[in-house]
């Protein structure tokens, strides 16, 4: 018997290539923000930080100015996977981030 399109194991198929295709395209996503300033040890980080509805419902600021006196030497979003697999269950309603702040030593050189 030849598959057809209205064969079931066609469109299971079909339907297992439509799901690798979401989760290879939902990968994980990352971007960095560099101050110029000297990094410190010191790094705020916020594994499940709050957004909403595409991200267009931004998260909370992160209060670094108390834990950053020097300022902040670099800024990082990071998107995991499981990150975006609640995102992808959510219908993008809920997406989560981790951002890292990693706090300056000093200030940034001239």
């Amino acid at each position: 018997m030849r598959a057809t399109a209205h064969h079931p194991a066609t469109r299971a198929l079909r339907a297992a290539l439509v799901c690798a295709v979401a989760v290879v395209s939902g990968a994980c996503f990352h971007y960095t923000v560099i101050s110029g300033a000297p990094a410190s040890a010191q790094k705020i980080e916020i594994p499940w930080q709050k957004s909403w509805v595409f991200g267009l419902v931004p998260p909370d600021t992160i209060q670094s100015q108390a834990q950053c006196a020097q300022g902040i030497a670099q800024f990082e979003t990071k998107h995991s996977f499981l990150n975006g697999l609640v995102r992808g269950i959510t219908y993008n309603i809920f997406t989560p981030m981790h951002p890292v702040v990693t706090c300056a030593s000093g200030p940034v050189a001239r």
